[in-house]
């Protein structure tokens, strides 16, 4: 049997997608690099917000065009997991839906469709701690990895689907994540991407206590892990012992996710955060003192039942005071089966997409004004690849893969992808920083 997956939405669901297919490996299933290749296609998919369920009914109904030959398709992930009773009766050409907690009976459920023939549904939700780490298939030269150190979520934010679809808050046990870690490093990976619904939760469930300082001291000690990234960072649980870590700790990027949402307290109520416009502003200040050279990326949420033309201005007004390195900003989804999706005053598309536009017109700025800042800087750069041109392009400490920004620079030499080389800044634009090797 040869299966072939397609994979949507964010690094969590990339990282489910690699642990399914080291599952069907060690069961001596065969992993195919393209649809016609497959026995079955297994489509992962994103359901957290409408364009990303639009999304991944689009796809699914693309892979519906290789069903031929008695091919199977089968419909992974949240949008299975959130909708699979309505998808099983509305989309007959699916012949199996599996949930978020199934990829461990995966081979089973495989060999059984391909043998019976008949379409089922595999969705539990009853969710339990986090399994413990036994493989994953990578990719080639993985010099850049996720490495996923909890599951669930207990932060019931207004606007979120994610604890109904992936339960409650579970870590990892430190000793599955550093095996975990022990591996990528042994297939070559110089990057770790710590993720987790709230990294900064991580152990409260297991011990009693966050812990994410002292595992990030124990992946410090992993030989070969050259960065550790930081990702889903939550405001209030970023300690001074974590910053510690952070600027003590050589490995660890100076760079932290924060998804802040809004900086108006009456909006960050109504989305039920524990954050306040003084928290924030205090936890920035923090890291800025310790760390000065810290990018923090964020993101925010605009057009939240209820947000006034006010509440709106003082998120523009913040977002130039505070002058983010990164930044992201989403129009609110309404989404069924959440709080904010009951509220009233729901706020117009149109009106959503001017306030996201006038947030991004105002960040370019900000940007270029970074990046021209690192103007006769070196920096460390990991190389990702060459362009046809034969310049090369990476990335440095202060960006994540396919979000931040990226180095284009130039070599005398041949490099390989996933090497470290020192790259002084030339010029900048917008999203990218121009060098050349030194």
């Amino acid at each position: 049997m040869r299966v072939y997956f397609e994979t949507l939405g964010c690094p969590k669901n990339f990282n489910d997608t690699q642990v399914a297919k080291g599952i069907l490996e060690k069961a001596t299933i065969e992993i195919a690099d393209c649809p016609e290749d497959s026995d079955v296609i297994i489509v992962n998919t994103c359901g957290f917000i409408n364009d990303a369920k639009t999304e991944s009914i689009g796809r699914i109904f693309d892979m519906c065009a290789y069903k031929d030959g008695g091919r199977k398709l089968v419909v992974s992930g949240c949008l299975a997991q959130r909708y699979s009773e309505e998808l099983y009766e509305e989309m007959p050409e699916v012949d199996c839906f599996i949930g978020v907690n199934e990829y461990e009976k995966l081979p089973e459920i495989l060999r059984q469709l391909t043998e019976d023939g008949m379409r089922e549904k595999v969705v539990t939700t009853d969710f339990e701690n986090c399994l413990p780490f036994q493989v994953r298939k990578l990719e080639e030269n993985p010099y850049t990895a996720t490495l996923k150190i909890a599951e669930g979520c207990d932060n019931r934010c207004a606007y979120c689907v994610i604890p109904s679809i992936r339960g409650g808050f579970r870590s990892k046990k430190k000793e599955d994540v550093l095996a975990e870690a022990e591996m990528l490093a042994a297939a070559g990976c110089k990057e770790l991407i710590l993720i987790a619904q709230d990294v900064t939760n991580y152990g409260m469930d297991l011990y009693g206590r966050r812990c994410l300082p002292e595992l990030l001291e124990a992946l410090c000690e992993v030989d070969g892990i050259h960065w550790i990234r930081l990702m889903y960072c939550y405001e209030d649980r970023i300690s001074d012992e974590l910053i510690e870590v952070m600027a003590r700790e050589a490995k660890v990027c100076h760079y932290i996710d924060i998804p802040i949402q809004h900086c108006s307290d009456a909006v960050l109520r109504a989305m039920k955060r524990r954050s306040t416009e003084k928290s924030i502003r205090s936890t920035i200040d923090r890291l800025r003192r310790a760390i000065p050279d810290i990018h923090i990326r964020t993101t925010f949420i605009v057009g939240f039942p209820g947000e006034t033309e006010e509440d709106y201005e003082k998120l523009c007004d913040f977002v130039d005071e505070v002058q983010f390195d990164r930044l992201g900003v989403f129009a609110y989804s309404q989404e069924e089966n959440t709080v904010a999706g009951e509220m009233e005053d729901q706020i117009d598309e149109d009106v959503k997409a001017e306030r996201v536009d006038g947030i991004m017109r105002r960040q370019i700025e900000i940007s270029l004004e970074s990046n021209r800042r690192k103007i006769g800087q070196v920096l460390e750069v990991l190389v990702e690849g060459r362009d046809e041109d034969g310049s090369y392009y990476g990335r440095s400490e202060y960006d994540a893969p396919e979000i931040d920004d990226s180095v284009l620079f130039t070599s005398e030499r041949e490099l390989l992808s996933g090497e470290f080389v020192r790259v002084r800044i030339n010029d900048a634009f917008d999203y990218d920083l121009v060098g050349v090797e030194v």
